[in-house]
């Protein structure tokens, strides 16, 4: 691992976990778009690493107050409905990861630019909070995608955030979740034996980067409508999710 890859490893996780802290998600999506991009680590070890920052982020968020937010009928629900599908998705990944790449950079880079459009959707929350099975078909898509790409993020982002709850009750809720997903992921890792080689273990410094990113957040929000920066946030996901899909798209189409 350069050093060039790895100072961009650092500064694209420092801006996710800044994301993250404020919205309540896209650490994963955004730090697997850009290591991608960057090609610093193959997608399967970097779904390690962005699981064990997930991981950090969230307890470091939770134990600063962020837990009395937490709408905890929802999240027991999202929680139990999303293991045995995120179980299902890191199956999944081994068997892309290595016949399907390109298929595999495809799949991420259209998950991602589907989630930027839905950022740009206007949130028209229904009157009443979502019934439990609504819950448990969100929960299942993200424990899906959680399983394969720690980007547990988009259904539930979706779902979340056209409930008829204050945000940050939605935000610390959807940390709460990646968290706790995060952790169980991490343990299915160590399970199948697919530690990532001692090669990559500089990654490992952006633990204290993902720390301080967050109290930054924590203490210095953006200083921005929320509409301008749901509109950046837009336009970052939606960039970096077709520099994925189109060149996968176009490998594949050539065949």
């Amino acid at each position: 691992m350069s050093s060039f890859e790895l100072t961009a490893f650092l500064l694209i996780t420092a801006a996710a976990a800044y994301l993250q802290t404020v919205t309540g998600f896209a650490f994963g999506l955004v730090t697997m778009a850009g290591v991608a991009l960057i090609g610093a680590l193959p997608l399967p070890e970097a779904a390690v690493f962005v699981g064990l920052l997930t991981f950090t982020n969230a307890s470091q968020m939770l134990t600063t107050g962020g837990w009395k937010h937490v709408a905890k009928r929802p999240w027991i629900i999202v929680v139990l409905s999303s293991l045995p599908a995120l179980a299902i998705g890191y199956l999944l990944l081994e068997w892309l990861a290595d016949t399907r790449v390109q298929a595999l950079k495809l799949l991420l880079g259209g998950v991602t630019i589907l989630s930027s459009i839905q950022l740009a959707l206007p949130s028209k929350g229904p009157q009443a909070l979502a019934g439990p099975l609504k819950t448990i078909f969100f929960g299942t898509l993200s424990g899906l995608m959680g399983g394969m790409f720690s980007t547990a993020g988009p259904p539930l982002v979706y779902h979340f955030y056209r409930q008829p709850l204050p945000i940050p009750v939605i935000r610390e809720t959807l940390v709460a979740v990646f968290g706790l997903n995060a952790m169980l992921r991490l343990g299915l890792v160590v399970l199948m034996g697919n530690i990532p080689s001692a090669a990559y273990a500089p990654c490992l410094l952006a633990i204290p980067v993902v720390m301080g990113s967050t109290a930054l957040a924590r203490h210095f929000p953006p200083p921005v409508s929320p509409l301008v920066f749901r509109r950046g946030v837009f336009c970052l996901l939606f960039l970096s999710g077709a520099s994925l899909a189109l060149p996968a798209l176009s490998h594949l189409l050539r065949g």
